[in-house]
């Protein structure tokens, strides 16, 4: 290829009954400019107006094609197969219905693409809330933009990536190699699809540009295939999808085997546990079908995940059903994880899970302060501060000697922190250390405006705590009381500052803030639409 003959890319567009969005999708792809000499949209045989919104945009538009499948696949797998195959230049970049490409992605990918004559190429893509477009970044740290990775066995964590759509494929090697996606109604094509491409072992050029935006809605009328959670039956997918890749990785690699087991139960296993509700029935069905799928895992399997996965996956053997104690253990599934009390010892005086279930809290003696699992609690204390209580572990706490503690304010779509007054822990009688620690709505709500956050701020509360010994760590809170309460506050800056703690999907404790008028109307009127939204999806 030469200047004169400039490479091209091929975005390949699926579609199932989605007219009300796929014309934005492939606007974004058009938009990227002649560097993508061809849009290929594939219509899943829906039955909706899909079928004449793309005819009518490839009226308009030259550069789209549209292929209509006269039979739905069930599945993304089968369509893009069909966009690959359809494809006539070089490169291939995929592209869901409901997301969008930002302007200059196809080009940033090529250009990296030719200039380090990398199969693949990979860039940043973000998870976008709506309709509070708040952007949560995919796997971040996972890359260094400007690396070429030679062979992706030196770099085993990248099969923690599982995307299909922040990368840009070469189609040569696709053919060369015959990667393609499973076919049929297969959840989580993109586990096995990404597996089967790893394990072809290409050279992965690596941008920091954004080349995707993935849009989450969790209110949307019918959910999208991966967020479909009402039954057990998504998590049967996610295991047979992580079955089949490690399957693949393994025997191209046994280092990317390994991680792709690690992988498992490290962020699979943990989210989902995460979010095992209350319902028995549910709790039951996944309690079994987990526990059947952890028997295939070896022993090296275990031992490379970290303490706090090891004693999920020992306590998930060690009963037949869920126990009692199941909602903290999903706060040890946590991200950072948490072991609220009652802590229990057996005769030894060995950790162990609880006098029910004796599970060995294997390796917890030996981990850095920074590593422990430590569980906070949070009340309200006034209008401006928390009172934390902070539980010893074991002793740990109290051989490192709590000195301070410090509320952190995190913006959860990224950006420097805002951190408080650190206050002195004092001991009290059941063996913790108390503080009430003083916070400042206004400095949030001005690092927020300077961070182009105007209407809506959301921001994770953490507490750092720091030790005698000069070790220190950081957690979530976990709130109780009237903490989760709204407050509408007076402010001379902004008039009003409306306040909204609330629990994550982890039991930990976050904050959106509405400054001014503006934003508290902004917050009031979204928390209406998520509540018309969950009566109406029952």
């Amino acid at each position: 290829m030469n200047d004169n003959n400039p490479p091209t890319v091929a975005v390949v567009v699926i579609a199932y009954n989605d007219a009300g969005l796929v014309g934005e999708a492939v606007s974004s792809a058009l938009a990227q400019g002649p560097v993508v000499a061809e849009v290929i949209a594939v219509n899943d045989a829906s039955s909706d107006d899909t079928a004449k919104v793309l005819d009518e945009l490839a009226g308009v538009h030259p550069r789209l094609r549209v292929i209509h499948r006269e039979e739905n696949s069930g599945g993304c797998g089968t369509p893009r197969n069909d966009g690959i195959a359809a494809a006539t230049a070089p490169y291939v970049l995929f592209l869901d219905s409901d997301d969008v490409l930002p302007p200059g992605a196809a080009e940033a990918l090529l250009r990296a693409a030719v200039e380090h004559d990398a199969p693949v190429t990979v860039g940043a893509a973000v998870r976008r809330e709506l309709p509070l477009h708040h952007d949560v970044p995919w796997m971040p740290g996972l890359y260094t933009p400007g690396d070429v990775i030679e062979r992706p066995a030196d770099r085993p964590e990248l099969v923690r990536d599982t995307l299909c759509v922040n990368k840009l494929y070469e189609r040569s090697f696709l053919r060369k190699h015959d990667l393609r996606f499973p076919d049929g109604r297969f959840v989580y094509e993109d586990f096995v699809f990404t597996a089967r491409v790893l394990a072809a072992a290409p050279r992965i050029a690596v941008i920091g540009d954004l080349v995707y935006i993935w849009h989450v809605r969790r209110d949307a009328a019918e959910v999208s295939i991966s967020l479909d959670r009402e039954d057990v039956g998504n998590w049967l997918s996610r295991i047979e999808a992580h079955r089949t890749a490690s399957r693949v990785l393994a025997d191209a690699s046994p280092e990317l085997g390994r991680a792709c087991q690690v992988k498992f139960l490290e962020y699979d296993l943990r989210m989902y546990l995460r979010e095992v509700g209350k319902d028995p029935g549910y709790q039951a069905a996944w309690w079994t079908s987990t526990r059947a799928y952890l028997d295939t895992f070896t022993a090296a399997d275990l031992d490379a995940a970290t303490a706090p996965t090891r004693w999920i996956v020992r306590v998930l053997r060690a009963t037949a059903t869920p126990p009692a104690d199941v909602v903290r253990l999903t706060r040890l599934a946590a991200e950072p994880p948490l072991l609220p009390p009652p802590y229990a010892a057996d005769a030894a005086g060995t950790p162990v899970w609880s006098a029910e279930l004796p599970v060995e809290l294997d390796g917890l003696t030996g981990l850095p302060v920074a590593e422990l699992p430590v569980s906070v609690d949070a009340e309200p204390q006034g209008r401006a501060s928390v009172r934390i209580r902070l539980h010893d572990l074991y002793g740990r706490l109290a051989e490192a000697g709590p000195e301070t503690a410090q509320l952190h304010f995190l913006p959860r779509s990224g950006g420097d922190p805002v951190l408080a007054r650190p206050v002195a822990l004092t001991p009290d009688a059941d063996g913790g250390w108390s503080a009430v620690l003083p916070f400042r709505l206004r400095d949030l709500a001005d690092t927020g405006r300077r961070q182009g956050l105007r209407r809506m701020q959301r921001w994770t509360v953490k507490v750092g705590v720091r030790f005698a010994d000069g070790s220190s760590l950081l957690t979530s809170l976990r709130p109780h009381g009237g903490l989760l309460h709204r407050r509408a506050l007076p402010s001379s800056r902004y008039g009003v500052l409306l306040a909204q703690p609330y629990r994550t999907g982890s039991g930990a404790l976050a904050l959106r803030l509405a400054p001014g008028v503006e934003g508290a109307l902004y917050l009031v009127r979204n928390r209406l639409h998520r509540a018309r939204a969950g009566r109406g999806t029952g």
